[in-house]
């Protein structure tokens, strides 16, 4: 055998190798990355989680409204990706309590049953007005003492959270906010960044995050800001010193 074909097969051997190696690499890391996000997501293999979302109004039969639709639909992507399995329940229906399975519970909490009581016994330091008569600062947040009220299509909040009710319990991901279009942002942020929130918090963490729309007359659910991570005082009852703070601040 020649010098020049030992070299052919030395170099194609070595170019297998390489690409067996790569290969191996690539999945290896490919299952770590999808065993990071099933833990930071509560969702196993073969594992339930139900997506509970509002009804439209506007519809004599049940439908959901395109923002949630849509937002239901990025979730069903980490669901599937996880190898999960989903059922979508509107919020009036009666579901089982928190933790036996993962929940992504999205919409409006003055409206969404299933979120209300989710921010009131989860997230206690969250306080949201129903408006008045008029329908004047509805869906204004009030967290540590200070209002976050909505300017619709200009400035919007919507409040991001991961929540566990115990150690062994599955999470409860909260998307709840002041119009639509900011639930479809609050799951946006949490699909694009899921990888740098895992590493933040902990595949077990919790958090609640406050998160503004700017412009989405014009942008839609596409610019996203973060005012703050709230999670301590949203997620601590609200005092007597912040009820008189933010009684003061409405007189």
């Amino acid at each position: 055998m020649t010098d020049t074909a030992q070299d052919l097969i030395a170099s194609g051997a070595a170019l297998i190798v390489g690409l067996v190696a790569g290969w191996a690499v690539h999945t290896a890391f490919g299952r770590r990355k999808r065993a990071r996000e099933q833990r930071f997501f509560g969702l196993p293999d073969g594992s339930e989680c139900v997506l509970v979302t509002h009804r439209d109004s506007g519809s004599a039969h049940w439908s959901i409204p395109r923002h949630d639709a849509l937002a239901l639909l990025g979730l069903a992507s980490v669901v599937e990706s996880c190898g999960a399995h989903a059922e979508v329940a509107p919020h009036d229906t009666g579901l089982q309590g928190v933790g036996s399975r993962t929940e992504f519970c999205v919409g409006d909490p003055t409206a969404h049953r299933r979120l209300a009581a989710h921010l009131t016994n989860l997230l206690p330091g969250v306080t949201v007005h129903p408006g008045d008569e008029s329908g004047a600062d509805r869906g204004t947040f009030t967290i540590a003492g200070t209002h976050y009220r909505p300017e619709p299509g200009a400035v919007e909040h919507v409040l991001l959270a991961r929540l566990t009710a115990g150690d062994d319990s599955r999470p409860v991901f909260l998307a709840a906010g002041q119009r639509p279009v900011t639930h479809r942002a609050a799951v946006r942020h949490l699909v694009r960044n899921r990888a740098r929130l895992a590493r933040k918090y902990g595949a077990q963490g919790s958090f609640c995050l406050l998160l503004k729309v700017v412009n989405s007359q014009a942008y839609g659910p596409d610019v996203v800001e973060l005012v703050a991570d709230v999670t301590k005082s949203a997620t601590s009852p609200a005092g007597p010193r912040a009820a008189a703070r933010a009684a003061a601040k409405d007189d």
